[in-house]
C-alpha cells in the first residue's frame, strides 16, 4: 500500500496548506460559523444579565442566565458537530504536514550528502595534486642526481688544471682557447 494520504477536497488548493495564523482564523470562522455565533450569544446573555442585576430586575436576570446556559450549550454542540465534520480533513492536514517535514528532512539530508561528496572530491583532487608534485620532485631529484653524476665526470678546465698543478691564470687561458 502507498504511504501517501488519500485525496482531499483541499488538494487543489495550495493556500490551504500554506496559510498564516490570520488566514487560518478566517478559514476556521468560515468553516464553523456557529461557534462564534454561540460565543456572541453567550456574551450578549451575560451583558444582559449584568445590566438587569444593576437595575435590580431579578426576573430578567434569571431569564438572561438561562439564555447564557442555552447559548453555551449551543456553542458546545456546534464545536462537537464541527469537530466531527472536519475531523477527516484535519487528519489529512496532519498527514500532509508530516510528509512535508519528511520531505524537508530528506532534502536536507541529500544536500548534506552532496556537500560531503563535494568535499571528498576536493580532498581526492588535492591528494592527487600532492602525489603528482611528489612524483615530479622525485623525478627532479633523480635528474639532478644524474646531472650531478655527469658533472663530476666532466670537469671544467679550471678543475682539471688544478689537478695537474697549474694555476688559475693558465686555466683561464685554456678555457678561452677551448671556446675559440
Amino acid at each position: 500500500m502507498s504511504d501517501a494520504p488519500l485525496p482531499s477536497s483541499f488538494d487543489g488548493n495550495e493556500d490551504f496548506y500554506s496559510e498564516n495564523r490570520w488566514q487560518k482564523l478566517t478559514r476556521r470562522l468560515r468553516e464553523e460559523p456557529l461557534i462564534p455565533l454561540g460565543c456572541l450569544l453567550t456574551c450578549w446573555a451575560l451583558l444582559g444579565a449584568s445590566r438587569a442585576m444593576k437595575a435590580g430586575d431579578h426576573q430578567t436576570t434569571n431569564r438572561m442566565f438561562r439564555r447564557r446556559i442555552y447559548a453555551q450549550g449551543f456553542t458546545i454542540v456546534a464545536m462537537a458537530a464541527g469537530s466531527m465534520y472536519w475531523q477527516e480533513d484535519r487528519e489529512k492536514r496532519k498527514e500532509f504536514d508530516a510528509l512535508q517535514q519528511q520531505k524537508k528532512a530528506q532534502e536536507k539530508r541529500d544536500a548534506w550528502l552532496r556537500e560531503l561528496e563535494a568535499r571528498d572530491e576536493e580532498e581526492k583532487a588535492m591528494k592527487a595534486r600532492r602525489e603528482k608534485r611528489r612524483q615530479q620532485m622525485a623525478a627532479d631529484r633523480a635528474s639532478q642526481e644524474k646531472g650531478t653524476a655527469s658533472l663530476t665526470e666532466t670537469k671544467s678546465p679550471i678543475e682539471s688544471n688544478e689537478r695537474r698543478g697549474l694555476g688559475v691564470a693558465e686555466a683561464v687561458r685554456d678555457l678561452l682557447a677551448s671556446r675559440r
